[in-house]
């Protein structure tokens, strides 16, 4: 195996952009650290520790009281490290965890007592673990009685494929990254199409983070922040924000988490834009306490 790959920012910048109060950082990872979180044998990268002192100090710096910690495919099924960090928090923090759709109900208990409020399924190349559509759909049924949803990140590429499936889940699909876009194709691109196609289901959210990873452009990242404006724009009532912290697999480095907030302000020009994306959106979705 690899040796571990960088993480986060050294030293992000303190935003300019003060966000509202109880504001939500929707997707951050922690990794290890891996003394105390064994790493799955069966990872696709190795990333080096990213612990949740890290992140709760980067969220004191951005001024970010919640968050939404997604379990990292560098640590598989076994999410005890996603776990930790949201118990260290008394309801500020939930999770989303990665499980087998074949997952019993015992488990999604357990889960949910933790402070987990969804399941997350991959359909990237790079990260391997893709569960077959039907089963997600089927395991769907199961999340409803617990108030969870389903969160896909899979290559833009697949949305129009997968949007007939993805529409008859029994719960809010939360489309994560922007679908994966490719900034430099333009907004008129059909993956892009495809996406706001399905996001006029009213059952489908997304987030509008990894503006860094759908550019083309150094920062600020500017091919990418008209794709997120556009949807704050037309869907404003269902989308999200994610820092993405701690980055992994990001060929150009860690970007610096100030400037990422301080894009926020184009993403979503108005106070009451960014009143429902950091605050309002993410409430009604997760159900901090």
């Amino acid at each position: 195996m690899a040796e571990p790959a960088p993480t986060f920012h050294p030293s992000p910048s303190a935003p300019k952009l003060r966000f509202p109060a109880h504001a939500c950082d929707a997707h951050v990872h922690v990794f290890g650290p891996a003394a105390r979180f064994a790493l799955a044998a069966e990872r696709s990268f190795t990333p080096g520790d990213a612990p949740k002192e890290k992140l709760f100090a980067l969220h004191r710096l951005l001024g970010i009281e919640r968050c939404v910690v997604v379990q990292s495919a560098c640590h598989g099924y076994d999410n005890s490290a996603t776990a930790d960090a949201v118990a260290a928090k008394g309801g500020a923090y939930c999770g989303v965890a990665l499980l087998p759709p074949g997952a019993d109900d015992a488990t999604l208990r357990r889960l949910d007592a933790q402070g987990f409020r969804g399941v997350r399924f991959n359909y990237m190349k790079h990260l391997g673990n893709k569960a077959a559509p039907e089963q997600v759909i089927e395991l769907s049924r199961r999340l409803a009685p617990l108030g969870w949803h389903l969160q896909i990140h899979m290559e833009s590429s697949l949305i129009e494929e997968m949007s007939p499936l993805l529409k008859r889940s029994a719960v809010p699909v939360v489309i994560d990254h922007m679908g994966r876009v490719d900034a430099s194709r333009g907004l008129d691109q059909p993956d892009f199409r495809h996406l706001r196609a399905l996001l006029r289901d009213p059952k489908v959210w997304v987030k509008v983070s990894c503006v860094e990873r759908a550019s083309r452009q150094p920062p600020p990242f500017g091919d990418a922040i008209p794709f997120a404006r556009a949807l704050v724009e037309e869907f404003g009532d269902r989308t999200l924000w994610g820092s993405d912290w701690p980055h992994p697999n990001l060929a150009a480095g860690p970007p610096d988490d100030g400037l990422l907030v301080d894009l926020v302000g184009q993403i979503a020009p108005s106070a009451a834009a960014r009143q429902a994306l950091m605050v309002d959106n993410p409430q009604k979705l997760y159900r901090f306490s």
